[in-house]
């Protein structure tokens, strides 16, 4: 089944609230999610266990390069979707994950520092097309936009990412008041309280929007065979 990885080697770039948005989503669709959280903060996890999320959303939540391909191939036939919620690291377990992808979502806020996290991921998912052969499909996710104001900032990393001829979702995801909360308070979107959080229904649709923009991008059909995934033991040692 597809295998969604979120990275960027800079931490705070929003990589577990995209993953956290997404495996609800997945889930509310119906479909069974399982998340890896290889993060040693554990954030998703620590929200997961407080959210205890509805729908068939399964975490695993200690993952090593050598345990993630056995987790995938074990679970293909249970699992809709995989989620790889990746640390801010460039190691092995984060080419692993790369080169076992069907996409690659690389999280950006219109800071420097977060586009030259995102440039490690891009220079790596390059650096396993060079040696395998293998076009990683990646796009950049604009994370905490402001909705009222597109900043310098911003612009220079769309101008940045264009230049690299990088593929940036249509849909990024909007900072709001409800995404904070849902971590603050341990629960989904679906749970907070429309009279107390400003714009709710507006972070309901953006997380909708994200989700079916995500799924759209996704083979019509993988087939659930250990020879259907690209063999990524060795890397990261050469990353």
């Amino acid at each position: 089944m597809p295998v969604i990885t979120i990275a960027n080697t800079k931490g705070g770039a929003g990589k577990t609230t995209a993953a956290a948005l997404l495996a609800v989503e997945l889930a509310h669709c119906g479909y069974k999610v399982t998340v890896f959280d290889s993060d040693p903060q554990h954030w998703f996890s620590q929200w997961y266990e407080t959210a205890r999320p509805t729908g068939a959303i399964t975490l695993v939540n200690h993952v090593t390069p050598a345990s993630l391909e056995c987790h995938i191939r074990e679970m293909d036939r249970a699992t809709d979707f995989f989620i790889i919620d990746l640390a801010g690291d460039r190691n092995q377990l984060t080419a692993t994950a790369l080169a076992l992808s069907n996409q690659v979502l690389i999280p950006v806020q219109g800071s420097g520092m977060d586009a030259k996290g995102a440039v490690k991921i891009l220079d790596l998912i390059d650096q396993i097309r060079t040696e395998t052969g293998y076009e990683i499909p990646h796009s950049v996710l604009l994370s905490r936009v402001n909705p009222l104001v597109t900043t310098h900032s911003l612009l220079a990393v769309k101008g940045l990412l264009a230049s690299r001829g990088v593929n940036v979702l249509a849909t990024p995801v909007i900072e709001r008041a409800a995404y904070r909360e849902m971590f603050d308070k341990g629960v989904t979107l679906y749970e907070l309280d429309p009279q107390k959080i400003s714009n709710l229904d507006k972070a309901q649709n953006n997380a909708r929007e994200l989700a079916a923009e995500i799924m759209r991008m996704m083979p019509v059909r993988v087939i659930s065979s250990g020879s259907s995934r690209r063999r990524a033991f060795g890397w990261g040692r050469a990353a």
